[in-house]
């Protein structure tokens, strides 16, 4: 019942004049920045108790004290980073977040499958000509749900340089939502190029969905380290996606399987998931 409820309702808002007007006020920043302005406030805090329990969220990685709003639990640290390593091996390839995975070869014509919604390299990156730069690379995503570590990190040592922040315009994502505008690809999302020690010029991109109130990243241009923390993502579904530049990275066996089969495979932060070839 509650499905049909809740499709009805995205029909609604999706195929209907009166729903698309509701719908501009709904997934406009405006409203983003309004709930994100309460759940960093302390009268977000009653929140907490229901989110846990309805979300079967596991604390038992995580520093659970001194939570003042709903955001401070969301982006919740870990009791320690070590329940996170990262490879002293820099040829080492990491997983730069938690989340589910994908791989992607970067073939002509690529259209990944991100949360229902569709994306090529060049839309994901506002229409950037560095798109061009991966032609037949890899694209690795990954797509955080609400019980996983909301925190992200830099997978190699290199320099950086600024954070590109697209707009867009906040949609949930939906299936019905497909039958009237691509909806990912409005979304909110800020990409970096990152000059790696170890596998050449990577691009990493946050993207946030509906009432994602900030990406978080903490710095601008400038020297980073593997496995330091970049960012993170305050409430609300969110997806990181890795471009790595041909030849730049082997992935292991498990990864090329999943990539011909489409499967999503389950990744923490600091796993290892190939290599910088010839080392």
């Amino acid at each position: 019942m509650a499905n049909d409820q809740n499709g009805r309702a995205v029909r609604f808002l999706y195929g209907t004049l009166p729903g698309r007007l509701c719908l501009k006020v709904l997934a406009g920043r405006g409203l983003s920045r309004a709930a994100g302005a309460f759940l960093d406030s302390p009268l977000s805090k009653p929140l907490i108790p229901v989110f846990l329990r309805r979300c079967h969220i596991d604390l038992s990685d995580y520093d659970t004290t001194g939570w003042r709003c709903f955001n401070d639990c969301f982006t919740r640290r870990l009791k320690n980073p070590a329940l996170r390593p990262f490879s002293e091996d820099g040829a080492d390839l990491c997983a730069p977040c938690d989340g589910l995975l994908s791989v992607h070869p970067i073939r002509a014509g690529l259209v990944m499958p991100i949360k229902q919604s569709r994306y090529t390299v060049s839309s994901l990156l506002g229409e950037s000509p560095l798109a061009e730069k991966y032609a037949g690379g890899t694209a690795l995503v990954f797509r955080l749900c609400v019980d996983h570590y909301h925190r992200y990190a830099y997978f190699d040592s290199g320099r950086k340089g600024p954070n590109v922040f697209i707009p867009g315009q906040l949609h949930t994502v939906r299936p019905a939502a497909l039958e009237s505008l691509p909806v990912f690809s409005r979304n909110c999302r800020e990409y970096t190029a990152l000059e790696t020690d170890h596998f050449g010029t990577a691009v990493q991109v946050e993207v946030g969905a509906m009432l994602v109130g900030k990406i978080r990243n903490r710095q601008g241009p400038g020297c980073f380290e593997k496995g330091e923390e970049k960012g993170m993502f305050l409430y609300g579904g969110s997806t990181v996606v890795l471009l790595l530049e041909k030849g730049k990275a082997r992935l292991s066996p498990k990864l090329l399987k999943a990539a011909k089969t489409g499967e999503e495979l389950p990744v923490k932060m600091g796993q290892v998931l190939g290599r910088a070839p010839g080392e």
